[in-house]
């Protein structure tokens, strides 16, 4: 406890003269070092997780749209807002706390997060967190008693040595002994009692800020892609580190500073004005009012400050995430100075807030010291004017000084507590405001698991989605996909391929007509069920900065060795691996960039295979393979289809690599403009035939080219 600090006026008065406590400019969690911390991260997984998502490839059909310090993402993000939120609503969750809440607004933003954070304090059938927080608060007011009686003590041995031991006779420690060892016992006393106070609270704290950093995660994750492919990763991670730190300094301000701090204030002032009259308690009560007043005041000034810091420190590392992400995009395009320009700017709007926030922190300390000092200086001159006219003893002035400055410790800790607490309800915004944003893909109550009956018969019935409301993708879209199939679905750039592939694994929901599995609507079944029915194999392979083992493995996560051995055989990638000198505990890099895209592809097939579900989606997923390996891995796939009999669907450019499929289905506009055989299409002579000329055209120039290049080489 402060009061340790004051075994003498002098250590009291050095401490006055100090500034009161840390403010709000002095945070040790922020600060310009964006570039180093942005990355350390409760739980590693989830910063991989979070820029892999947010690196994840737009469909080809949905829009991009560029801005300077945001990752590509859907036009959706920008314009389509989710079922039940507004543009208010979206705004609010930004990761940038508004700047102009009316005090009103913030007041009720605040006891909303306090009101959360109760439950966390007193939570229904935990008996030992209640055991735990009754004894901390027993330990506390234990040790506020015998605080207050050290000032007693005080006085006694300063006035039991008020005698001429010369002529009296006796020792100090006949004379104020007892006193003496009361004093050392109860100072003693209230230090063990807050440090045990400060033990058994520990688990509650930490407990506390466990379950809603583990809340909040599981709430990001069953947020939409387009929540996900919206936002600013760096900025998200740095406002969950800032909030999660500010949980226990709340917690600890709820129970034992807030409460405490106006007992300790009840008793001196009491014990003032029961022992030295109306004027001790008239200055008291004065000084109370106006050191909360002043403090409270400008501490609500100051505000805007820190939220301009903590806006300015989210943009930076935004800026530092996106930049260390897209490392190679810098270097090809010779852009360092550009991104140091723009993280060099947001460093500046930081710095700008944080001399602000210092500046400001100066002027709250320098008024609270003129007010107590104006108040210690009174009190002094009075209890100082008693013992001249008699009425009071040397003991008595030692005992108002003690006194005043015991009042300075709850008064300090109103102060710096307040300011402390307005930051780290700033700090935990951003936090309970990702809670609220709606999860848009939702499941209805009581939802049955996907049961697949039919062998996997996939079904639209006038489908109807786009990622903007201005630009329909798909158009009253039916067809049906047979189960146990091999299916193919091609067109141009933009007709609905991928965002197909989306509606099925229900990353996004249609916004009219259904979609069947197997005769049930897959908005009816649990999500669990549907995605755990679903195998895909995306364009851009997301892969965590872990081994090759790790990654093929989180295809089914309780699968052996020798499973994930087998997976990769199938993948035709198990080879390859066995050949590295650390074979399957090769690491691949964040985002698997130190493999090549071949690599990538087939570790994200050996992936799928692992998990071996009923239902086969493979976006491009031989695109960036070798003509080669790409037969190979086709006829391995293939042979797998036919073997068990799954229903498989693929997106493709590359007509060759569907050519031999059930049926295929050609999209233009949002339809499907022709379905059939790769014969039956070439017999329509349509878009189909078309693209597979276009595609044979250029092969067979490729081939005349290769031709005639070995032919000048021999000659």
């Amino acid at each position: 406890m402060l009061c340790r600090s004051f075994q003498s006026r002098a250590c009291a008065q050095q401490f006055w003269c100090r500034p009161h406590a840390v403010g709000l400019g002095a945070h040790p969690s922020l600060g310009p070092r964006h570039l180093f911390r942005t990355f350390k991260w409760n739980v590693s997984q989830r910063q991989r997780q979070e820029n892999e998502k947010a690196q994840a490839k737009v469909p080809d059909d949905a829009p991009l749209k560029a801005e300077i310090t945001q990752i590509s993402r859907p036009e959706s993000a920008e314009k389509q807002l989710p079922i039940g939120r507004t543009a208010e609503s979206a705004q609010d969750a930004n990761l940038q706390s508004k700047t102009d809440l009316s005090k009103k607004e913030q007041r009720q933003i605040d006891f909303a997060i306090m009101k959360e954070m109760v439950r966390y304090l007193w939570p229904k059938g935990e008996i030992g967190t209640k055991v735990r927080v009754a004894s901390a608060l027993s330990l506390l007011v234990g040790a506020k008693i015998l605080n207050v009686n050290v000032p007693f003590y005080f006085k006694s041995i300063v006035d039991s040595m008020n005698i001429d031991f010369m002529s009296v006779g006796g020792t100090a420690w006949t004379v104020a002994g007892s006193m003496i060892v009361a004093y050392g016992v109860t100072r003693f006393g209230a230090t063990i009692f807050t440090e045990l106070r400060n033990a058994v609270f520990a688990s509650v704290a930490q407990k506390a800020i466990r379950n809603v950093a583990r809340n909040v995660f599981e709430h990001l994750l069953r947020l939409d892609l387009n929540f996900h492919l919206s936002r600013q990763t760096g900025g998200l991670t740095r406002a969950l580190d800032r909030g999660t730190k500010g949980i226990s300094f709340l917690l600890t301000s709820m129970l034992f500073h807030i409460f405490p701090t106006f007992l300790e204030i009840s008793l001196v002032c009491g014990i003032l004005t029961y022992n030295y009259g109306a004027s001790f308690a008239a200055i008291t009560a004065g000084t109370m009012v106006a050191y909360s007043a002043f403090t409270i005041t400008t501490t609500s000034w100051r505000t805007k400050f820190r939220r301009q810091a903590n806006a300015a420190d989210n943009q930076g590392a935004t800026v530092a995430v996106d930049t260390l992400i897209n490392y190679e995009a810098v270097k090809y395009f010779n852009n360092e100075k550009y991104e140091v320009a723009r993280y060099d700017q947001a460093l500046k709007k930081y710095e700008d807030a944080s001399i602000k926030v210092t500046t400001s922190l100066a002027f709250l300390n320098s008024g609270q010291n003129i007010i107590f000092s104006s108040a210690l200086a009174a009190m002094m001159y009075m209890a100082a004017n008693g013992v001249a006219t008699g009425s009071l003893t040397v003991g008595d002035l030692v005992m108002v000084n003690q006194l005043v400055f015991q009042l300075s410790v709850p008064l300090n800790f109103l102060g710096s507590v307040y300011r402390e607490l307005r930051q780290s309800l700033l700090d935990m915004e951003t936090l309970f405001n990702l809670q609220k944003v709606n999860v848009t893909v939702t499941e209805v109550a009581n939802p049955r698991p996907l049961a697949l009956t039919r062998g996997g018969e996939i079904r639209f019935e006038n489908v109807q989605f786009g990622y903007n409301s201005n630009r329909p993708i798909l158009k009253n879209l039916s067809m049906t996909i047979p189960a146990g199939k091999k299916i193919a679905i091609v067109g141009p750039s933009g007709c609905g391929k991928s965002t197909i592939l989306r509606l099925l694994f229900r990353s996004y929901d249609v916004q009219g007509g259904k979609i069947f599995i197997d005769g049930q609507d897959i908005k009816e079944v649990s999500l669990d069920s549907l995605r755990r029915s679903i195998g895909v194999v995306p364009q851009d392979t997301p892969l965590f900065n872990a081994t090759i083992e790790h990654n093929i493995r989180y295809g089914r996560i309780d699968a052996s060795s020798e499973d994930v051995k087998k997976a990769a055989q199938r993948a035709r990638i198990h080879d390859h691996i066995e050949r590295l000198p650390e074979g399957y505990n090769t690491k691949v890099g964040e985002r698997g960039m130190m493999i090549s895209g071949g690599e990538k592809q087939r570790l994200a097939l050996s992936r799928m295979l692992l998990k071996d579900p009923p239902l086969l989606f493979f976006d491009e997923a031989t695109s960036a393979l070798d003509t080669y390996t790409e037969q190979n891995v086709m006829q391995n796939i293939n042979s797998i289809l036919k073997e068990k009999g799954r229903t498989s669907l693929f997106v493709a450019h590359r007509l060759r690599t569907i050519f031999d499929s059930d049926i295929i289905f050609v999209l233009r506009d949002g339809v499907v403009a022709e379905q059939g055989t790769h014969l039956e299409l070439l017999g329509q002579k349509g878009l189909y035939a078309e693209l597979w000329s276009a595609q044979e055209v250029n092969l067979g120039q490729d081939i005349d080219l290769e031709r005639n290049l070995e032919e000048e080489r021999s000659t």
